[in-house]
C-alpha cells in the first residue's frame, strides 16, 4: 500500500502554491461542507474532500489527511446517533471489510483504477433504478453484509471512498435516518482505522500529517453536528429521495472520471 502510495504521488499534480494561512481555510471550510453532506446523506464527503485536499497538500499528504478527517467525521456520526447503531450488521460488515482493505492495499499499485471507477460508477445507476422499479426490495440478510463489507474493503482500499457502494445496501436492509447514518459511518470505521494502521507502519503519519489531521478534526466535527441538525427534520421518504439523489450524482461522476 505504502509503495503504491509513493508511485500515485511521484505523477499526481503538484499541489497549490498556497501559504499555510490560505491553506488551512480552505481545507477547513471543505471539511466542514462536506462532513455536513455526509451525515445527512451517510456519504459523499471522502469523495468530494480528496480532491480539496490533493489541490491543497499534495496526494502524499492529502491521503492520509483524508483518512484523519475521516476517522473524525465517521467517529462524530455514530457518536450522535449511538442509540440507532445496528451493531450486529457493524460487526458482519467489519468482519469481511478489515482483512480486505489490508488486503486490497497491495494491490492498489497494479489495478486499473480508471476501469474501476466507471465499473462501480455504473453499478450505483443500475442499483437505483432497479430500487425504482422494486420500491420494496427483499432485504438482505445479516451474513450478506460480510460480502458487503469485504468489496468496501477492497474498493476503500483501491478508490480511497466507497460510501456510494455501501449505501444502497444498507437502504435495502431498512435502515433510514439516523439508523442508517450511524451504522453505515460505524462501518466505516472499521476501514479508516485499518487504513490508519497501515499508514503508520509505512511511516506516512507524520508530524505533518498528524498536525493537519488535528487542525480539520474541529472544523470536521462542526459539520458532523451541523447533518445530525439536518437529518433529525427530514422525513424518511424525502431521506431516502436524498440518498438516491447522491447516489446518482456519485455515479455520474465515476463514470466520467471526475
Amino acid at each position: 500500500m505504502v509503495h503504491a502510495l509513493a508511485v500515485a504521488a511521484a505523477s499526481s499534480p503538484a499541489p497549490l502554491d498556497l501559504p499555510l494561512v490560505a491553506a488551512l481555510p480552505v481545507a477547513a471550510a471543505a471539511a466542514f461542507a462536506l462532513a455536513a453532506l455526509s451525515a445527512v446523506a451517510g456519504f459523499g464527503g471522502g469523495v468530494l474532500l480528496l480532491p480539496v485536499l490533493v489541490a491543497v497538500f499534495g496526494l502524499r499528504v492529502a491521503v492520509p489527511v483524508l483518512t484523519l478527517t475521516q476517522l473524525a467525521s465517521n467517529g462524530s456520526r455514530v457518536w450522535l446517533n449511538r442509540a440507532d447503531v445496528r451493531w450486529g450488521l457493524v460487526g458482519r460488515f467489519a468482519l469481511g471489510a478489515v482483512p480486505c482493505a489490508l488486503a486490497g492495499g497491495f494491490l492498489l499499485a497494479q489495478a486499473p483504477l480508471t476501469a474501476l471507477q466507471r465499473v462501480l460508477g455504473v453499478f450505483l445507476l443500475v442499483v437505483v433504478v432497479w430500487r425504482r422499479m422494486r420500491p420494496h426490495p427483499r432485504p438482505p440478510s445479516e451474513r450478506a453484509f460480510v460480502a458487503v463489507g469485504a468489496a468496501s474493503g477492497v474498493g476503500s482500499a483501491l478508490l480511497g471512498s466507497v460510501g456510494p457502494l455501501t449505501a444502497p445496501f444498507f437502504l435495502a436492509y431498512g435502515l433510514t435516518r439516523a439508523a442508517y447514518v450511524g451504522t453505515e459511518a460505524a462501518g466505516a470505521l472499521t476501514l479508516h482505522v485499518s487504513k490508519l494502521l497501515a499508514y503508520g507502519a509505512g511511516d506516512l503519519l507524520t508530524p505533518t500529517v498528524l498536525a493537519y489531521g488535528l487542525a480539520l478534526t474541529p472544523a470536521t466535527l462542526a459539520g458532523a453536528w451541523v447533518g445530525k441538525r439536518i437529518v433529525g427534520r427530514l422525513s424518511e421518504r424525502v431521506f431516502v429521495l436524498l440518498v438516491e439523489v447522491g447516489l446518482v450524482v456519485a455515479a455520474v461522476l465515476l463514470v466520467v472520471g471526475v
